[in-house]
């Protein structure tokens, strides 16, 4: 009797444990990344009473007698299932779907994490508003003035430099991609400035100089008199200032030397596509490959050099590749284009804004247009992601079961997508739940009923005696 009582005290404490995971459970169903825990039993110790017996001639074998000795928890499972997804429209919230924890640092500890409640603290770090805990990943690198993030480094504290600056960038590149309309008259010998105006095609973009000023490049396309393929074109840049700018356009390696006017002639082929461009001096570029034409200008803001000359600056004309079609100046019977003109230059600019893909890559946003890579953020994944401990906070940490965190970017060795202006849920499923509870409650009712039952029969025992 003393056994059952000890049976059925077991009994009570166990399902009292599981009722509290229970309870945790319930208390954390809206509370964001949350993983449910689930409690196994298992039987412990028994009392033979008697062994087992082989078979004999004269008889067959007998079964052990045994008598249990209670319950105990087999484990205190972590159920790491999905949870649903739910959009806030903040940028700075993201979920995972799929496998995988950001990675938080909290001083010289690593933490892990499914709750993605992010923000950005008035350093620009990007942070666990809660806690403070900084997010891992890596930061953009430039090199040769491209930018690139390295994944292969150690991951380090996310920054976003909101409001910071965004230096201007000198034109080096202008893409003409137009077409010059073959139907154009040619120009008589002395030409009236209506003929002029109807026999040319004039194209404007602007361009920048190093220090993000812009400037208007005019490019005017006339047909050359007595030739069915070839058209002059005049360059100058800031054509209505004040003062004149000097623009210059040849070929080769060093700057054009300024002349009056500043032409070159594009040659096509009988099919309408670019053959060749030649300037002033006689040097052709073309045959195969890119045609380019270098034109440089004086920067007239600028403070000039030590022999008192304005600042020179120049760039590549990219009049397309020889036969091309899409990214090159054509000469087609159609009204004339300035389609796809395009160029490498900008002006100074502030961070207005940024946001996150689904590989994590944090794109920064500038207020004169152009889009920089800032960062990207870190995903880890583990061998055994039921091992992990819990460290409150929506936080876990390593254990000595849950195997070396692998830390890489998001798709990469089975981790899943980011996804920003979401947050992933609990996965508590209260159904579910509620019919554990009613089972754990009855089971706690009938150990204490074999408690009661024990308790009776030892009262019993004692009033043999009267």
């Amino acid at each position: 009797m003393m056994r059952s009582l000890f049976s059925g005290v077991s009994g009570l404490q166990n399902h009292q444990t599981r009722m509290d995971v229970i309870g945790n459970n319930i208390a954390n169903i809206n509370t964001t990344g949350f993983k449910r825990n689930r409690v196994n039993f298992q039987d412990i110790l028994y009392q033979q009473l008697q062994g087992a017996a082989h078979p004999t001639e004269d008889l067959g074998g007998v079964n052990p007698k045994e008598v249990g000795l209670g319950m105990s928890i087999a484990s205190i499972d972590t159920i790491h299932i999905q949870g649903s997804l739910q959009t806030t429209g903040v940028g700075t919230d993201l979920a995972i779907s799929g496998t995988g924890f950001f990675v938080l640092q909290d001083g010289d500890k690593t933490m892990f994490t499914r709750a993605g409640v992010f923000g950005v603290d008035e350093t620009g770090l990007m942070v666990n508003p809660a806690n403070g805990m900084r997010v891992q990943g890596w930061m953009a690198r430039e090199a040769g003035g491209e930018t690139y993030i390295d994944v292969s480094r150690q991951v380090e504290d996310l920054i976003i430099p909101v409001g910071g600056k965004d230096p201007a960038r000198a034109t080096t590149s202008v893409n003409f991609a137009c077409n010059l309309d073959k139907r154009l008259p040619e120009l008589p010998e002395n030409p009236t400035e209506a003929q002029i105006n109807r026999s040319t095609w004039t194209t404007t973009i602007k361009v920048y100089d190093s220090f993000g000023q812009d400037h208007n490049l005019q490019v005017q396309f006339t047909r050359v008199p007595g030739e069915n393929n070839s058209w002059n074109a005049a360059v100058v840049v800031d054509p209505e200032g004040a003062d004149p700018t000097n623009t210059a356009v040849g070929l080769g390696e060093a700057a054009p030397v300024p002349g009056d006017p500043a032409v070159f002639t594009v040659n096509f082929s009988n099919e309408g596509t670019l053959l060749s461009a030649e300037d002033g001096a006689g040097n052709v570029s073309g045959g195969e490959g890119q045609v380019l034409m270098n034109v440089a200008f004086d920067v007239l803001e600028a403070t000039p050099g030590e022999d008192g000359v304005p600042v020179r600056q120049q760039f590549v004309l990219d009049l397309g590749t020889v036969g091309g079609l899409s990214n090159s100046i054509t000469q087609y019977s159609e009204a004339g284009s300035s389609k796809a003109v395009v160029q490498d230059g900008y002006t100074m600019g502030y961070l207005d804004t940024f946001k996150i893909d689904r590989s994590g890559l944090i794109t920064g946003v500038y207020s004169n247009g152009n889009t920089r890579a800032l960062g990207q953020v870190a995903l880890a994944s583990f061998p055994n992601q039921g091992g992990l401990e819990k460290a409150g906070d929506n936080n876990f940490v390593v254990s000595n079961n849950s195997g070396a965190a692998n830390i890489g970017p998001s798709g990469v060795a089975g981790k899943g997508e980011i996804v920003s202006g979401a947050l992933e849920m609990s996965n508590v499923d209260m159904a579910e739940q509620f019919t554990d509870m009613i089972i754990t409650q009855r089971g706690f009712q009938a150990n204490s009923r074999t408690i009661q039952t024990a308790d009776q029969l030892l009262q019993e025992l004692l009033t043999l005696k009267r």
